[in-house]
């Protein structure tokens, strides 16, 4: 595909046939429900949706980043959830190509987004790998964590979730913007600082510990039940809570 012709057009007339055709109309119905969104579905899964993406970036094996911005600024244009995923399933995989020059069209993305299918799929995936490949984009954290829009807020959060699920990532920096956003009521918010406290624990637990412990007075029931999830007995009592997780005693009943 020629960097130098528009191939968003291209893109939405290849997927929008593949991808209505594979769909079903209970799942779209049951999709549509369970995301409580005003879009357009088709009921195509999610493994689908991933092997259209591949068989359409096999295809078009020369995309550049201007082809990138071009084909998910078309997709997303549209009203269809088949064809937004779509759009993020060709950020992920040709992801090697963006830079911090592209935060700012990914975040706007972010932004028209308004749903955690769309933004817990791009934080990690597209702008966390940015972030890891290009120092520049973390700075741009810091900013968003202050953003009006909690959803752009919440991919601040999400960024680095992949790194720091991995060992790696600035926790310091992400400690400093999950602090910031303690006093939030928002579920989102509160649910992402949970869940990045949650993986982060299952390689270095006394990190996760040591933000819980510090901001113990502050931080939400829901952050807390989630971070603390995978924290050993002596950690949760000192945090307030029963030794043993609830999911593991529901766990070994069922073993029973």
């Amino acid at each position: 595909m020629a960097s130098r012709v528009d191939p968003g057009p291209r893109a939405v007339t290849f997927f929008r046939r593949r991808l209505r055709r594979a769909g079903s109309a209970a799942r779209a119905v049951g999709e549509k429900a369970y995301l409580k969104s005003d879009l357009r579905f088709w009921g195509t899964s999610q493994d689908s949706i991933r092997a259209t993406v591949r068989e359409f970036c096999n295809a078009n094996p020369h995309l550049t980043r201007v082809d990138l911005r071009a084909i998910a600024r078309t997709l997303y244009a549209t009203d269809v959830h088949e064809l937004r995923a779509a759009a993020i399933g060709v950020l992920e995989r040709e992801r090697a190509l963006l830079d911090d020059r592209d935060m700012p069209w990914l975040i706007a993305l972010v932004r028209k987004s308004k749903t955690w299918a769309y933004v817990d799929w791009i934080a990690p995936k597209v702008i966390g790998d940015v972030v890891v490949r290009d120092p520049r984009a973390r700075k741009r954290l810091a900013v968003w964590a202050k953003d009006d829009d909690f959803w752009v807020r919440r991919a601040a959060l999400l960024a680095e979730h992949d790194a720091l699920r991995a060992g790696d990532g600035d926790f310091a920096l992400w400690s400093r913007l999950a602090a910031s956003m303690l006093d939030e009521r928002e579920f989102f918010i509160r649910k992402a600082i949970g869940w990045v406290l949650r993986e982060v624990s299952k390689k270095r637990p006394e990190l996760s510990y040591a933000f819980l412990r510090k901001h113990r007075d502050r931080v939400s029931r829901l952050s807390l039940l989630e971070g603390a999830k995978y924290l050993p007995a002596p950690k949760r009592r000192a945090l307030g809570l029963p030794g043993e997780a609830a999911w593991v005693a529901r766990a070994a009943s069922r073993r029973r």
